[in-house]
């Protein structure tokens, strides 16, 4: 049924973009339990490396921003993990690759560039490595709710196929089952038929007799 397979693809979306935005919330509640701000400011950083807010700011931009804007933060990220790449570069342009509601998503490649990322947590700061992995965990979940509305999707189809198959198949036998009467009646008026020809024939030799 196409509303179903339809809301069945809408509830996906949903709840995918749900888990990922909800990463951001679920990071800054990670944040406050590691400490206050000015206990993290203590923590060894990487040069340049950017605040989990400067992250999660644009990737809020990045979720609800008009497509000019969308295009721009993809193509920086893209750009600058593609030039200078690096934990920090890497990290921004697979959480821009997570983040649904623009054209450029791509869960796939951005699992990819996170469990990489992981393997390299030495290199990037706490509140990065922690970006990374509720990233990971946010589009791994995605995935797998895709990949079951796929097969939802697809027993619908199959539903939806054997239901014509087996109304075809229902026409076809209503046409045999017609085709039979056609034919059963045919040879019945040919029995009679030949059943009064016999007659006739029987009386013309009583008759000669």
């Amino acid at each position: 049924m196409p509303s179903t397979s339809k809301r069945i693809c809408q509830i996906a979306v949903t709840v995918g973009a749900v888990l990922v935005l909800s990463a951001c919330g679920t990071t800054a509640s990670w944040l406050d339990r590691v400490g206050p701000r000015s206990d993290r400011s203590t923590e060894p950083v990487n040069t340049g490396a950017p605040s989990a807010d400067d992250y999660l700011h644009e990737l809020d931009l990045l979720a609800t921003g008009d497509p000019a804007t969308q295009i721009e933060i993809y193509a920086d990220a893209e750009s600058r993990s593609t030039l200078t790449p690096a934990p920090s570069t890497n990290l921004r342009f697979a959480l821009v690759l997570a983040t649904p509601g623009h054209s450029e998503m791509n869960l796939q490649q951005a699992q990819s560039m996170l469990r990489e990322l992981l393997t390299q947590t030495a290199l990037m700061t706490p509140s990065e490595v922690a970006l990374a992995h509720i990233y990971l965990n946010a589009v791994e979940e995605r995935l797998v709710l895709e990949s079951e509305a796929r097969r939802l999707r697809e027993n619908s189809s199959d539903s939806r196929q054997n239901r014509t198959e087996e109304q075809a198949l229902n026409q076809r036998l209503a046409a045999v089952e017609a085709e039979n009467r056609r034919l059963r009646s045919q040879l019945a008026e040919a029995e009679e038929k030949l059943e009064a020809i016999t007659s006739i024939e029987r009386s013309i030799r009583e008759q000669g007799q």
